[in-house]
């Protein structure tokens, strides 16, 4: 990394603060422990599309199993190994790997780090409005308005 300070447009993601937790409701909030964001993107006052530079810890998960009707989404892996899981079944992703999930493509995924050893990824994201997220694995549905929100398959609240 530079020594020197940089100034926008330009940015050192080592002077983003990470954010933890999720916005999951219980029960779910345990099954990305050990994963950590920092948003480049939105340090960078992006509004079209978000970038995330994403730790996973071994054992960590990237999210629950999803897929998305309006956002596409793209993965690519900087350091690390990482388990691609989506219904056709897992692979290994390496550093220098890239993945897509198109908005509206019922592919369940998630990224899981079942190696020793931290892995690091950039996840990259539009931000269409009115986008919702299905949990093929689990009885939750999230749906963007204002803000997410999350119930249960048969939309009753959590």
């Amino acid at each position: 990394m530079p020594s020197e300070e940089l100034f926008l447009p330009a940015l050192n993601p080592e002077t983003v603060l990470p954010r933890t937790g999720s916005k999951y409701p219980e029960p779910f909030k345990a099954k990305v422990a050990g994963r950590s964001k920092q948003a480049l993107g939105d340090a960078l006052g992006l509004k079209n599309f978000g970038v995330n530079r994403v730790h996973l810890a071994p054992g960590a998960a990237s999210s629950i199993r999803h897929w998305h009707t309006r956002q596409d989404e793209f993965v690519y892996v900087l350091t690390g190994e990482l388990t691609l899981i989506t219904n056709a079944g897992e692979q290994v992703l390496q550093a220098g790997m890239a993945a897509g999930f198109p908005a509206g493509k019922a592919d369940g995924h998630q990224l899981v780090n079942r190696s020793h050893s931290d892995a690091v990824y950039l996840e990259v994201g539009d931000r269409t409005s009115g986008d919702e997220v299905v949990y093929p694995d689990d009885d939750l549905v999230a749906a963007q308005s204002t803000n997410w929100s999350f119930t249960h398959k048969d939309g009753s609240a959590y």
